[in-house]
């Protein structure tokens, strides 16, 4: 099993590093296989210009940057985990950029047999309309590729270090695997 892990976090030491750490140590732990995690914000990746030329080749991006071979890593991967702050009721810039580059390949995509799951931590409440915002379009965006999207998970962590602080957190991300 290729598990590809995608930190949407410009902060390399954050709430959403310490989620993705705790995830990926439970799938290590428990489902084995093969576990990679890309932090996005240290890769140059320009968004999307709609040039289509993805679209003559094949599904490649040619625009000249690291998009490439990160869409080719979340084609081979069979779970595809993606963690986030909350940023203006949406996913980080960093993320939204590779998620919008999955259009290069997007016929190649479709129906793959893919498991994903998304974490979103911000400042807000739980009840802050973002958290349903970001669940709806992941649910939208799995549903279109046909793709399950059996894990959600938001919390409310502020300032780096506060989810470690979270009663139940470590012990809800740890057991994120056995949704998969």
């Amino acid at each position: 099993m290729k598990i590809l892990i995608l930190n949407g976090s410009p902060r390399s030491k954050g709430n959403t590093s310490y989620a993705l750490g705790v995830i990926a140590a439970g799938f290590k732990e428990h489902l084995g296989g093969e576990i990679e995690t890309v932090e996005v914000a240290k890769l140059k990746i320009g968004g999307c210009t709609a040039c289509d030329a993805c679209k003559k080749n094949g599904g490649d991006c040619v625009m000249p940057d690291g998009s490439k071979s990160l869409i080719d890593k979340v084609y081979a991967a069979d779970v595809l985990i993606m963690g986030s702050p909350v940023y203006w009721w949406g996913i980080s810039s960093q993320l939204k950029t590779v998620v919008d580059k999955f259009y290069s390949k997007s016929p190649q995509l479709h129906g793959l047999k893919k498991k994903v799951g998304v974490i979103a931590i911000g400042e807000d409440e739980l009840t802050g309309l973002q958290y349903k915002l970001i669940h709806d379009q992941f649910k939208c965006i799995c549903a279109y590729l046909g793709w399950e999207f059996p894990l959600y998970l938001s919390f409310s962590a502020g300032a780096p270090g506060d989810l470690e602080k979270t009663e139940g957190a470590e012990k809800t991300l740890s057991e994120a695997w056995n949704k998969f």
